[in-house]
């Protein structure tokens, strides 16, 4: 499990690269039981996921934080198991799953190819930051 050290090296290098000053958000590590039912219930979809992003929505009436992006949550057992089948450091795999979560929590997305391509592009410039690999390569 990553130390919350890590953890806050990880997104503060995710939020320089996004020169995003001021932020606060969650990250969260739970099981697959909790995962699954997170993914079930948010995106439809059933078993559990690697990460998911939720971004702050402001309660109706209320002024918009100036910092709030909002939580993400790893699904550690998986991270752990996929790094291993992937031949990747753990460390390695559980720093791009936050970064990908930070970056899903400042907009970006997968869903297209040009999008995809630029995000990809993002995670491996924080991530060789951080002194790691290219987390798409042999992917």
């Amino acid at each position: 499990m990553p130390s919350p050290d890590q953890i806050r090296n990880w997104t503060g290098a995710a939020l320089r690269v996004l020169q995003c000053d001021q932020a606060c958000l969650t990250v969260r590590m739970v099981d697959e039981p909790e995962m699954t039912q997170l993914n079930e219930r948010f995106r439809g979809r059933s078993g559990p996921t690697n990460v998911l992003s939720f971004p702050f929505e402001t309660p109706p009436g209320l002024p918009e934080p100036t910092s709030q992006l909002g939580d993400i949550v790893v699904c550690a057992p998986l991270a752990e198991r996929e790094a291993l089948t992937q031949t990747k450091a753990v460390q390695a795999h559980f720093a791009h799953l936050v970064v990908h979560g930070v970056l899903h929590l400042r907009g970006y997305d997968h869903q297209e190819g040009r999008e995809a391509q630029e995000m990809e592009t993002l995670e491996k410039t924080i991530l060789a930051g951080l002194g790691f690999s290219d987390p798409y390569q042999g992917a």
